[in-house]
């Protein structure tokens, strides 16, 4: 490569250099800068990397110059703090959706985002051994999909998996193709989920983005009449215990102090919450009564009281002793 090539080179390979090589324990001496120049055969005099280090400054770079015996410059800021690229590290490794060698890709990218130094405290891809992973590698394309779809208010078709006793992985209704409109995607308990208007159905649906296959767009536009001016996702989260439908209903139940902050994790500190004597509260909430729902208020223990709807408490009890059922040989 021509000497002159080599010298339009240079400014690029010293934030390049800057940007792996150091930080503030590790500065980048003169010495270590010109020779890793040489290795690049590009030539370069002390003064052109004064020069050159005020123009990088110019150009909004953060680079400083530690004085004495060991100093030398360094990146003093980069686009995201080593604190920061962990818990994206972290949320990579902890997020089911994505499947084990995505995951492993991912954690590289982001591992390259810090200098080499600080990139060995975010190796940290033993914590995607073993964990529960989705096998779908199309998972990310699938969501590129669904947010293009979104975007240009289009519906979308798509197979359904569901997995049989035998882990095999089988198609609901026999592969036919579900159609819907897109509204919002939404990550709720460590999974991806798709929440769409069903029109044939006339109602609001979820599905696991996981497990969509051969998603596409249709040629036709959303149809969502008026939920999804009405559609509010959070609102519709905090309803659906671990995404599971059932029949909207305004519960009220009655809790133990002790509960207060599990309550509030749920539910948000927006809600309503009513003493009950010094001991207990009560809450009026929206929620979409599941068997889930009914498994979450039986793990909260029996201090936990569902008190109305009528209707609802009768659901709760006979669930109770459908389970009761299942160990009534049980000495």
């Amino acid at each position: 490569m021509p000497k002159s090539e080599n010298q339009k080179r240079k400014l690029l390979v010293l934030l390049k250099l800057l940007y792996e090589q150091s930080d503030e324990l590790h500065p980048l001496s003169m010495k270590m800068i010109l020779e890793s120049l040489e290795k690049e055969n590009i030539t370069a005099e002390r003064k052109s990397i004064y020069s050159d280090m005020e123009v990088l400054r110019d150009c909004g770079y953060d680079i400083e110059l530690l004085g004495g015996k060991n100093g030398g410059y360094y990146l003093a800021s980069r686009e995201f703090e080593l604190a920061e690229l962990k818990v994206l590290v972290d949320a990579v490794c902890a997020s089911r959706f994505i499947t084990e060698k995505k995951s492993r890709e991912l954690i590289r990218k982001i591992t390259s985002l810090a200098g080499k130094h600080d990139a060995n405290r975010l190796k940290r891809e033993v914590y995607v051994v073993n964990r529960i992973k989705s096998e779908n590698e199309s998972i990310l394309y699938n969501v590129d999909e669904i947010h293009h779809a979104i975007a240009t208010n289009h519906q979308i078709m798509f197979q359904y998996l569901e997995y049989r006793v035998n882990k095999t992985e089988n198609f609901r209704k026999g592969g036919a193709l579900y159609e819907v409109s897109p509204i919002a995607l939404t990550w709720n308990e460590e999974k991806y989920y798709l929440i769409a208007f069903d029109t044939s159905a006339g109602m609001m649906k979820h599905y696991r983005v996981d497990r969509m296959k051969n998603i596409f767009l249709s040629e036709k536009k959303c149809d969502t009449g008026n939920y999804e001016n009405e559609f509010d996702l959070a609102s519709y989260c905090n309803k659906t215990f671990g995404m599971f439908s059932g029949e909207e209903e305004l519960v009220t139940i009655s809790f133990p102090n002790s509960l207060i902050g599990v309550v509030l994790d749920r539910f948000g500190k927006d809600i309503s919450m009513h003493p009950e004597g010094d001991a207990r509260f009560r809450v009026s909430i929206r929620v979409q009564v599941s068997g889930q729902f009914f498994g979450w208020i039986t793990g909260l223990g029996p201090e936990v009281k569902i008190i109305s709807p009528s209707k609802v408490v009768r659901d709760y009890v006979h669930f109770l002793q459908k389970v009761a059922t299942q160990y009534s040989s049980i000495d």
